[in-house]
């Protein structure tokens, strides 16, 4: 006999107002009072990232209830994109609307994991806003796309404190999403789905239709 199915159970949530109050919703700019508009959010068990409109990154650690601040030196500018992954450590990336690329390698209290905040810079390849980025599973790899289509891999090594970036794949259109996993980079833009070989450096189109 079949088991019976248990029911599905709808809950609602309450807002994060513990986490929205740790955010100010104006900033002092010189003589100027600006609005802050959250722009960008990715979630993990371990943290809650927030992109903001004036280039803050607030990174709440959800074990500890604590809030932390990041942010780019130089130009206040819009985070347009961010992407958490936990591995052996924990590592955050963010795009921003002109085009810059960082990784922060975050601090933690376990043994034998990173003490000291560290940033790796993406330079200079993207000249558009950032609108997707993907990890590896490992941290080794970080793929990033933009609106005008260009999709650049960034070779990460953590122990070394470097970060080496070229430009892989270049769409006709803006890249909607990245996803990798195997050495295949899953890559969606607006006109069309495509998966990208990364070992052979080619490309093999999901569909034969472009997107209207």
């Amino acid at each position: 006999m079949a088991s019976v199915a248990s029911p599905v159970i709808f809950k609602e949530f309450c807002p994060l107002y513990y986490l929205l109050n740790a955010i100010p919703t104006k900033v002092q700019k010189g003589f100027r009072s600006i609005v802050v508009y959250l722009t960008a959010l990715d979630t993990n068990g371990d943290y809650i990232a927030v992109g903001s409109s004036i280039g803050m990154l607030y990174l709440y650690c959800r074990h500890l209830n604590q809030m932390k601040k990041y942010n780019f030196e130089g130009k206040c500018e819009s985070i347009t994109f961010v992407k958490l992954l936990s591995c052996f450590d924990d590592l955050v990336a963010v795009g921003t609307a002109s085009g810059r690329v960082a990784v922060f390698q975050l601090v933690s209290s376990l043994p034998g994991r990173n003490k000291q905040l560290r940033r790796f810079d993406v330079a200079g390849i993207h000249k558009s806003s950032i609108t997707a980025l993907a990890w590896s599973p490992n941290g080794m790899k970080l793929f990033s796309g933009d609106d005008k289509g260009k999709i650049v891999y960034s070779a990460l090594d953590l122990d070394q404190g470097i970060c080496n970036s070229s430009l892989v794949l270049e769409e006709p259109s803006s890249i909607v999403q990245l996803d990798y996993n195997q050495k295949v980079l899953l890559v969606s833009t607006v006109q069309r789905t495509l998966l990208f070989y990364t070992e052979e450096k080619s490309v093999k189109q999901v569909g034969t239709q472009p997107r209207k």
